[in-house]
């Protein structure tokens, strides 16, 4: 697991990434080819943002075919298009039940020859059909420091502990919430003054530097997998 430390300012770029250490450049080199990535989420797609920007400055060797949402109002939609990436809903609404859905979402990765989920903002738990479909193969990111704070309130609940660091986490999707194997995390300092509001978009800066990266790690183990 990768740690990256809090920035020295809150200004910091929310689209550059920082380079992935040339130790683990060094030992894996990039592919010939893009890892074809599917993206899942549900709200503004801030990290959808983030990992196109990453991927058209160079800084991340995939390819984004597909976008995934349930919810028909979320602005994700406007970055798919404005991006050009195909972009489906799977409306969670029109589903009797959470394997229905998600049983339709393999249909749809698979017709767009996704190898590596990524869910940004998902905001559904899924279940085992898809963690089965896409084995160690899906990424999720919660703002905070896991295993602290799991859950819909990461962020609320770090405020009410007093904690005086939080984060970020980067981990695969196992069948319990937020207890997959952890990728990559990024700390930031909580301040005595801190809401909700300020806190999370503390996070939000170094969210959008680490996925891509922890992306990259996923993408060379697959591609390490697939050479064997």
């Amino acid at each position: 697991m990768m740690t990256l430390e809090p920035p020295n300012s809150e200004s910091s770029p929310s689209f550059i990434s920082p380079a992935l250490p040339p130790e683990f450049m060094a030992e894996n080199p990039p592919a010939d080819r893009p890892i074809r990535l599917g993206i899942m989420a549900s709200g503004s797609g801030s990290n959808f943002e983030a990992i196109a920007a990453a991927i058209s400055s160079g800084q991340l060797h995939s390819k984004i075919q597909v976008l995934i949402y349930n919810n028909p109002n979320a602005k994700v939609l406007e970055r798919a298009n404005r991006w050009q990436v195909p972009a489906v809903l799977h409306n969670h609404r029109d589903y009797s039940s959470r394997e229905d859905l998600d049983a339709k979402i393999i249909e749809t990765l698979h017709e767009h020859d996704v190898e590596l989920v990524v869910m940004a903002g998902w905001m559904r738990i899924v279940t085992p059909v898809l963690i089965e479909a896409f084995p160690d193969r899906i990424l999720n990111l919660h703002p905070s420091l896991l295993p602290s704070f799991k859950g819909g309130h990461a962020v609320e609940d770090a405020l009410a502990a007093g904690v005086k660091i939080s984060g970020c986490t980067v981990h695969l999707v196992a069948p319990e919430v937020d207890s997959g194997k952890i990728l990559m995390q990024a700390a930031v300092p909580v301040f005595s003054n801190d809401t909700r509001e300020s806190l999370h978009a503390r996070i939000q800066v170094q969210e959008h530097q680490i996925y891509p990266l922890a992306i990259a790690i996923a993408a060379a183990g697959i591609h390490r997998r697939s050479a064997r």
